[in-house]
This record gives C-alpha cells, structure tokens and sequence, in this order.
C-alpha cells in the first residue's frame, strides 16, 4: 500500500492533496516525543516549607535560604547535571497567625520559564520581609502536604519535603523535647515508599533533635546545619563568572548535601 500511493504521487495521477496527505502520514509514524511524555520522565515530587516566624525570618540565615533556594528551583526545574527533574513542586509557608493556620501552596508553573533572578524576585513576593508569621507549626504544613499528595493523586511517587527554617517548633508542647515528640508525620506515613524531610538551616542540637526524637516508621529525615548551607555561595561551591548550567561543583554540592538520601531509622 506504501509504494502504491508513492507510486500514484509520482505518476501525476491528478489526486490533488494525495502528497500531503501521504506526507503527513508518513510524519505521523515518527512519533517525536511529546511535551507530556517529556514531563513524565520526572516522578520527584517536591514540597518547600518557608519557615517566616520571627526566630528565623529575623535571624541571619533567612535571605541566604532565599538566595539559595531560588537557584536550588532552578536546578531542578531544568535537571542540570543530574539534579532530578520533578514531577510537580509546591511551595508555601510554615505556620501561620493561629495554630493549625493553612496557607497558600504554589505550583511548579509559579516558577517554570523565570530566569533565577525572577523565581527570587517571586519569592520574596510570597515571603516579604515585612511579614511574619507569628508560629511555626509543622504538624499543619505536613497534614496540607499530605492532603494535596491526595487530590493531585501523586500517592506512591518519590516526596521530598524541603523545609527552610531553624528547625524549632513553636507548638504541641509546654518544653522544647515534648514540642518535638509531638511533631507528627503520622499524614506522610502512607503516601509513598520513599519519603524523605529534609530541614535545612538548623543548629547542631537541633538537628539532633530531628534525626533522634521525631516519632516515625517510613518516613526518613536529612537535616543541614545553617553554617553548613551558606557554602552554597562559596567561590570554591559557585565560581564565579562562570554560567549557571555549568556550574558542575554546586550540583554536585547539592546533590550530596541537600538532596542526599538518608537511611531509614524508624523512632518510636
């Protein structure tokens, strides 16, 4: 049938539209890959907390955490050097005016086709200087992680939750080792065999208090200590002068100190 209608084209049999008709076929059976078969070669789906309380938007770790994280967003969006390309990526805020306070998740699309200086600049829109949330309450910012897993149906892919903070809760208990006993990730238990908190920004003691005292069974936790992050920038991390995709030391950086996969140690 291929060499027939070949073969009609090229004896001007007068079937006017036959060649492009044929032409198209014949392009139909290349099937390029399409943007969404692109898209779905990423199953990372990611979840970025912004800790905005006092202790830390005061602090001074929190303009680094921005700077850091826009290019960290950037790195993933477009997969540079093995950095993992996500599925879907959300981000929003830690707490709120009032305990169990929901806020404003934003999708990947807040941030896809912005140069780095543009996703900062949006950043720091949804984060303003001059806004502060007056508790930092994990519990809420879990259970809204788990409730948009549920209805974007993203159950059983790989989560990342990448929180920016000092790592201290301001709720669910009267002492600080009860406030961490008390941080539950009972709504993150279920959604995929591979789940991974990851609190960046914290001090050494706190980060302890992550990895030892937080009740858990599937869930594993990578904390970063704030001296530790702001390596990022180092000339030695980021040279400087050179092009942002080629900057091989940062990914390579992130990959081992950010995004490193942790073992699981189940706490009871």
């Amino acid at each position: 049938m291929r060499m027939l209608l070949i073969a009609l084209i090229a004896a001007g049999t007068g079937l006017s539209g036959l060649s492009t008709n044929v032409s198209n076929w014949f392009n139909s059976l290349r099937k390029p890959p399409s943007q969404h078969q692109k898209e779905e070669a990423g199953r990372l789906v990611m979840f970025l907390g912004v800790d905005i309380s006092g202790s830390f938007k005061d602090g001074r770790y929190f303009d680094d955490s921005i700077h850091f994280m826009a290019r960290y967003i950037y790195a993933h969006l477009k997969g540079y050097d093995g950095v993992e390309l996500p599925h879907s990526l959300y981000v929003g805020t830690i707490g709120g005016e009032t305990k169990e306070d929901v806020k404003t998740l934003y999708p990947i699309q807040t941030f896809e086709d912005r140069s780095i200086e543009q996703i900062e600049a949006q950043l720091y829109t949804i984060f303003p200087r001059n806004r502060v949330n007056k508790y930092t309450d994990f519990n809420s910012f879990f259970q809204q992680v788990a409730d948009m897993v549920d209805q974007k149906k993203l159950i059983l892919k790989p989560l990342s939750i990448v929180l920016m903070t000092d790592g201290v809760p301001d709720v669910g208990g009267n002492t600080r080792d009860e406030r961490f006993r008390n941080l539950n990730l009972k709504p993150l238990e279920g959604l995929s065999r591979n789940i991974t908190v990851r609190v960046l920004y914290t001090d050494a003691v706190t980060a302890k208090n992550w990895r030892d005292e937080v009740p858990r069974k599937r869930v594993k936790v990578w904390t970063q200590d704030a001296v530790v992050m702001t390596e990022w920038k180092d000339p030695r991390t980021m040279i400087p002068g050179k092009p942002f995709p080629e900057q091989k030391k940062f990914f390579s950086w992130v990959k081992d100190n950010v995004d490193f996969s942790p073992r699981l140690k189940p706490v009871e």
